[in-house]
């Protein structure tokens, strides 16, 4: 149908028609995606919460998409949530109409005791919460009732740090009977006869799954042990590891700690540290005297409460290896936030577990 000169032409003269058709459709397509950005905008925009001084980096960026979706615990714990009845005087006490009430708890009102009970056992996932005296989870939720009085009477601090927060039943278990991000000692990790292992350390979730060492945990939120890396002194002196020097260990164990302390608050470094001065207390952030608190918070929580508990479990609820009872740390509350349930007011609508002493109902 075309005539013979044109044809003859072509054959003579090939074209590539193929390279034009994917450089303009690559250019159409970022022109769609482009377009389509500032329509909707851009899904990996992120937002920074400045924690030092304005040109030195110090801040904590998060993906607004993350930030804009809320901590799916919240709805859940809200539900759980209602009014305190005010007391007017005269009203039934449930230490005398109610069974098995646990300490400190016999002055509440009947109408206040069944509702914290009942919130209690939401709260948990225990739906018998202290029907049974002769069980070890009533045992251990007296224990727990009074640590959880001690936290938010006590722990003032790191707890309200920003606002009032507080800690209930909830802010760990979620629902569950035994919190998620619980830890038990794993150590040690390096065992000839279980295969090769020439690395120094097993990668664990306590260790946030490094080669670092998996005792972090243990050596300073329960034993206490001092948090250090290194000195600004010559260590002609003395010895690393002795003589108040911190050895190589010691600073492998600290940086497993940091690791372990960023990955449950869901921050970096310079949350705490000035980017400038690691080793400097004087230059830190506001964030590093809370953290520091939350240790010393955690170190007593742990000693003071949960390894005493130990005593009650039954086998199936120790530690896999050394049979310990199993203890908490940042991540047990946080789990990945820089406040628990991001901020969210658990305490005020609670005041029971607020003190040791009668509960403020003015509020």
């Amino acid at each position: 149908m075309l005539p013979n000169w044109f044809n003859k032409w072509n054959a003579e003269n090939p074209t590539d028609i193929y390279r034009p058709i994917f450089i303009f459709g690559a250019i159409g397509g970022a022109v769609i995606v482009v377009v389509a950005l500032l329509m909707f905008g851009q899904p990996y925009a992120t937002d920074s919460l400045q924690t030092g001084p304005r040109g030195t980096g110090m801040s904590v960026p998060e993906f607004e998409a993350d930030l804009a979706v809320p901590d799916p615990g919240i709805e859940a714990f809200l539900a759980s949530t209602s009014s305190p009845v005010v007391p007017q005087g005269g009203e039934e006490m449930a230490g005398s109409a109610r069974e098995n009430v646990p300490p400190g708890l016999e002055g509440l009102t009947v109408e206040n005791y069944d509702r914290l009970l009942a919130a209690m056992r939401s709260w948990t996932g225990i739906p018998d919460l202290f029907d049974d005296p002769d069980n070890y989870q009533t045992a251990v939720g007296h224990v727990m009732i009074t640590m959880t009085q001690n936290l938010n009477e006590n722990w003032d601090g790191h707890v309200n740090a920003n606002k009032q927060v507080g800690v209930t039943c909830y802010t760990c278990h979620r629902g569950q009977p035994v919190p998620s991000d619980v830890w038990f000692d794993a150590t040690p990790t390096v065992k000839a006869a279980q295969g090769w292992s020439a690395n120094q350390n097993r990668a664990t979730a306590t260790s946030s799954f490094t080669s670092l060492p998996s005792d972090a945990l243990q050596h300073f939120l329960v034993d206490g042990e001092t948090i250090g890396v290194h000195d600004l002194e010559s260590r002609v002196a003395g010895i690393p590891g002795q003589d108040d020097f911190p050895g190589i260990q010691h600073a492998e164990r600290t940086y497993a700690l940091m690791n372990y302390v960023a990955n449950s608050l869901g921050v970096n470094c310079v949350f705490c540290h000035n980017s400038r001065a690691f080793y400097d207390p004087g230059q830190v952030t506001p964030q590093w005297a809370t953290e520091m608190l939350g240790i010393g918070m955690v170190q007593e929580l742990n000693n003071e409460y949960l390894i005493p508990v130990g005593a009650l479990l039954p086998e199936d609820r120790l530690g896999p290896v050394h049979q310990d009872a199993p203890k908490a740390a940042c991540k047990t509350c946080h789990k990945g936030y820089q406040q628990p349930l991001q901020g969210t007011n658990v305490i005020g609508d609670w005041p029971e577990l607020a003190t040791t002493e009668a509960p403020d109902y003015s509020n």
